[in-house]
């Protein structure tokens, strides 16, 4: 006879099976205990009104006949860490060592168009952080050259610096303004639940989630809405003046809050991404262990991901993102993650204490470029 769970109504054999299956078809192994999950599962039959688990169940055994069950259930089972600019040392060397590189490549190359992909961008924060540390970057280094060039001095950023982990008033290189002028940046945010590209397509977020960021780097980059149940649908005076079509955006937001199909806390000031940002990235869901393919990229962010995942998925995602890599782009791990396949063919490099990934140009031939 099979124990019950907590709520009575979810077995034993059945929250094994519920594992199993998540494992199978994600590749993400839950650590939560049986009685949290139990729970867990027995509200999300009760709101979606299944009448029992084995329907759930006969559900999930084929993605194929319902594929947006399985995600909806994993709401509030996966951990999900977030936040503005959490691994400053890997956009320190993204902005400082690697895109000098690759602005030098490919302006030699004709300036064809740099892609980033950032794979499990949870509610977008890590997209938007790529995105803003490589305006900042440019910013800053188009301002380094004008006051060099004016005999000027450019010390005494210091100090925002130290409160961004170096990235927001760090310049990577006096060329790269120039560089950038005519290249295209495009980046892409997946994450495997829908409702969390819900959140990062939408691009609100509460005042208290970029504490610590310089104020200007704020001012740039959001604009300050007093609810975020009412956006405002012009662009701001910069992306006017700039003479940006940004209303595709705008409009987007104003239909979808309207619709009341986005949902946010309704206390508290919140910043709205601008139009300008938001137009450098894109976001899509994705399962990581059956990712569609959405071609090639120059860079790689996947942070926090692999520890969630089986060793199986883990090298198997490591090959797939080795595959989707330009030769010679870069793979972002979190610090505490390894390269746990080691039989890939990628270069270890390390700038100011972090260590990143090379796939070497010449890697495209044994990978079916």
């Amino acid at each position: 006879m099979h124990k019950l769970i907590t709520t009575g109504t979810v077995l034993e054999h059945e929250l094994s099976e519920l594992r199993s299956l998540i494992e199978r078809q994600t590749g993400i192994v839950l650590d939560c205990p049986n009685s949290a999950m139990a729970a867990h599962v027995a509200e999300f039959i009760e709101a979606q009104e299944l009448g029992s688990s084995s329907t759930l169940l006969e559900r999930l055994r084929s993605c194929e006949q319902d594929p947006a069950r399985l995600p909806a259930l994993l709401d509030g089972l996966i951990n999900t860490n977030t936040g503005f600019f959490r691994h400053p040392g890997a956009l320190n060397a993204l902005t400082r060592q690697v895109l000098p590189q690759l602005f030098t490549r490919k302006s030699a190359d004709g300036l064809n168009p740099l892609r980033i992909w950032s794979a499990g961008c949870a509610t977008g924060e890590e997209t938007y952080s790529i995105a803003m540390a490589v305006c900042d970057a440019v910013s800053n280094s188009a301002a380094n050259n004008s006051a060099s060039s004016n005999g000027g001095n450019t010390n005494g950023s210091g100090k925002a610096a130290a409160r961004s982990g170096g990235i927001v008033d760090s310049a990577p290189s006096k060329n790269i303004a120039a560089n950038l002028a005519g290249l295209t940046i495009h980046i892409v945010g997946s994450d495997l639940l829908p409702q969390n590209i819900e959140a990062a397509d939408r691009g609100v977020y509460p005042q208290s989630a970029l504490d610590g960021l310089p104020p200007a780097s704020i001012r740039n980059h959001f604009s300050k809405i007093s609810s975020p149940a009412i956006l405002p649908v012009e662009a701001d005076d910069e992306d006017q003046s700039a003479g940006r079509d940004d209303s595709r955006y705008d409009g987007r937001y104003e239909a979808k809050q309207r619709s009341g199909s986005q949902s946010a806390p309704a206390n508290g000031a919140h910043l709205l991404v601008k139009p300008r940002l938001r137009s450098m990235v894109t976001f899509n869901c994705m399962n990581l262990a059956r990712p569609g393919y959405i071609g090639r990229f120059d860079c790689i962010f996947c942070m926090d991901v692999l520890p969630q995942l089986s060793r199986a998925q883990r090298i198997a995602l490591l090959e797939r993102l080795h595959l989707y890599l330009e030769p010679g782009g870069y793979l972002f791990l979190s610090q505490t993650e390894k390269l746990s396949a080691p039989n890939l063919n990628f270069r270890s490099e390390t700038f100011d204490g972090y260590t990143f990934h090379r796939k070497p140009l010449a890697a495209s031939a044994a990978y079916g470029r």
